[in-house]
């Protein structure tokens, strides 16, 4: 009896030490990846003092190696010849106004496209269905969720459609996004020839029974046809996103891009790049036409990540922000802004600009909304107008700065998407586009609320506190 207590000790002592040596492999990778000095001293007091189940929490949630898809992403780029073609498109003049674009997106302005606002689900389907069923080369998918209801088995229906036509097809999506899509789906698609893969699926670290980085995640929406006409936005592939989630009523507010023109070739690297990193296999597209003008609108695709050398996202976005002089509208539905974006914004107001910002009156994600009411709050009590859209539950991710540019992408104004996600962005700076944009937020605008400070100073303690405690998630929400 005695040696077999002995024995278990020994075990048990055995995992104590590997416990403590995970945890501080942890703790050293931690110091040696830190970009704030707030999330690494939070590890790094949870390693010390509570070593497990915080170690395993942070292979998880901590954990970030993206080098292989750094060098996936320098090496397309440097194999990829510049055509003539291009190098005539590429608008200079606009990117000397915007160098900080520039630099963080690693992309130019490229003249000649023609952008299209599709507002809400219908709009924005209708148009990418069109787009599909008159593909003639290839057709690139990629969602953050595609479900197996009706809105995503039309899509499969489409896609198969075209790959029965000789379309060439390939489906990239998000292993947690999109969790919930059965094998059947997928291998129907794979079935009628259809390229399809999950984005983490190669990378097996710590996976058991389903992706396990769970805190890195691709975010985007992309849908590119031929090289010539591209989506992007706000909207995933559900019903909900038609408005028929009960829960949020009949009206899903949100916006897509239909860009087509030269900047729409943009998306087809970025693709490539996720596609790679996804499943190792280098995707050959077929060579693209000359690439014509086809409207008056510059624009420049960004796309950033937790693999991008320095803080890409935030550093754009803080930039646009500092440069505001008259009005910044800024949509989005996950509002919890780290320390600079919110010292950006205060500046703003401080000199006098416009700020707003759009929120939704209904939560979709609890523990998001409450900490987004806290930062809401805050800027109410700097002097920054919020409203809360009424009308619907809001998705929408848009900026618009001045006279001068605005965004439509895929980046939400939390952590997250500046620090955490894969994202996807298009800047544009035509006039006409700004115009419509402007539009389309005074519509929005007057769907709102807006929440004053008597409000704010009547919360109840107990909401205070709530909010307050929810804020402290905020850089992992």
């Amino acid at each position: 009896m005695l040696n077999a207590l002995a024995a278990n000790l020994h075990i048990i002592a055995a995992l104590y030490g590997a416990i403590y040596l995970l945890a501080a492999i942890c703790a050293v990778r931690e110091v040696m990846a830190s970009r704030t000095s707030q999330g690494s001293i939070g590890w790094l007091t949870s390693l010390a003092f509570l070593p497990f189940p915080t170690a395993f929490i942070y292979l998880v949630f901590g954990w970030k190696h993206f080098d292989d898809y750094a060098r996936t992403q320098l090496n397309l780029r440097l194999s990829r010849p510049i055509r003539s073609e291009e190098l005539q498109v590429i608008d200079r003049d606009t990117g000397k106004q915007w160098p900080v674009l520039l630099h963080t997106s690693g992309a130019p302005f490229l003249a000649g496209n023609q952008p299209q606002l599709l507002v809400d689900g219908q709009a924005t389907f209708d148009a990418i269905f069109a787009g599909i069923a008159a593909a003639q080369s290839y057709v690139l998918v990629q969602f953050y969720t595609i479900r197996d209801d009706r809105l995503g088995r039309q899509l499969a229906d489409c896609l198969i459609e075209r790959a029965r036509a000789g379309v060439e097809v390939w489906v990239l999506y998000d292993d947690i996004g999109s969790q919930g899509l059965p094998r059947a789906y997928r291998e129907r698609l794979r079935d009628e020839g259809i390229q399809v893969a999950g984005f983490n699926q190669r990378h097996k670290f710590l996976r058991f029974l389903g992706p396990m980085r769970v805190n890195y995640r691709n975010h985007r929406k992309v849908v590119l046809i031929d090289g010539k006409v591209a989506f992007t936005g706000g909207l995933n592939v559900g019903v909900e996103y038609l408005g028929e989630e009960k829960r949020f009523g009949p009206r899903w507010r949100d916006t897509h891009l239909r860009l087509e023109g030269p900047a729409a070739l943009s998306f087809a690297l970025i693709f490539r790049e996720d596609w790679q990193w996804a499943t190792g296999e280098e995707i050959t597209l077929p060579a693209a036409d000359a690439l014509e003008t086809v409207g008056d609108s510059p624009a420049l695709v960004m796309a950033t990540g937790p693999a991008d050398r320095i803080e890409s996202c935030a550093i754009a976005f803080t930039d646009i922000i500092s440069q505001a002089r008259e009005r910044l509208w800024v949509v989005s539905p996950y509002f919890v802004p780290d320390t600079d974006v919110r010292t950006a914004l205060y500046a703003a107001a401080m000199r006098g600009v416009d700020v707003r910002v759009m929120l939704p009156e209904k939560p979709d994600h609890l523990l998001v909304w409450l900490a987004s009411n806290a930062h809401a709050d805050d800027m109410v009590k700097h002097g920054i107008s919020i409203y809360r859209y009424t009308a619907g539950f809001l998705h929408q991710k848009v900026l618009l700065m001045d006279d001068r540019i605005v965004s439509v992408g895929s980046v939400n104004f939390d952590n997250r998407s500046f620090a955490i996600n894969f994202e996807i962005t298009v800047w544009m700076t035509a006039p006409t586009t700004i115009a419509s944009v402007e539009a389309m937020l005074l519509a929005d605008f007057a769907n709102c609320r807006q929440i004053d400070s008597e409000e704010v100073a009547t919360r109840s303690s107990l909401q205070r506190f709530i909010h307050q405690a929810a804020r402290l998630f905020s850089p992992v929400l």
